[in-house]
């Protein structure tokens, strides 16, 4: 059990949510999932975790794929519908996803990837899987993007942190420069 002042802490991430998808033997299974992220900038992988207790671990395990469907904003009804167990709705939004590639995708998404499994690790109650991007498919890119905290809830991210002009590290490239420091590709 986590201790209740650290849960609070780390209500504090704020995660993109998607829908993670798989299909195997005519079955079709989705669920909702804030754990979901790149792990690498050199090549496309993904890492998700999976609850071994979840109807869609299996078709995982047994496909070696699963889509992800990045949701936007407006798509708090489809997160709220793929946060249940689907049993408990009888999968019976069928509307809310296609087929692409043989993987179930969520229809109107910002974006959907298809992943294919190359390694899994076991941790307490998840499993993870660690996938290679093997297909895509865009959107509406320009939508603003559903994002969810334990501790804020459900949230639609959009509004630029960053003001128009001179960042930081603008500020800061010109002062290395007037301290005489090269800042070139090497320095990065």
């Amino acid at each position: 059990m986590i201790d209740p002042d650290l849960k609070r802490a780390l209500g504090q991430m704020v995660k993109g949510v998607q829908v993670v998808g798989a299909s195997h033997g005519g079955e079709v299974r989705a669920y909702c999932s804030h754990w979901v992220t790149q792990v690498s900038f050199a090549e496309p992988i993904l890492m998700a975790s999976v609850s071994p207790r979840h109807d869609t671990y299996p078709l995982i395990v047994a496909s070696g794929r699963f889509a992800v469907s990045i949701l936007a904003g407006d798509q708090l009804d489809v997160g709220q519908y793929f946060s249940y167990p689907g049993r408990r709705f009888h999968r019976i939004a069928t509307e809310y996803l296609e087929t692409v590639d043989g993987l179930p995708v969520v229809r109107d998404c910002l974006a959907w990837l298809a992943c294919d499994t190359f390694e899994r690790k076991e941790m307490f109650d998840h499993e993870l899987f660690f996938a290679r991007v093997t297909g895509y498919g865009h959107g509406r890119l320009g939508a603003d993007p559903l994002v969810y905290s334990s501790r804020h809830g459900w949230r639609v991210a959009g509004t630029r942190a960053r003001r128009p002009g001179p960042s930081i590290r603008d500020r800061l490239l010109e002062r290395l420069r007037a301290a005489g420091y090269d800042d070139g590709p090497e320095a990065r």
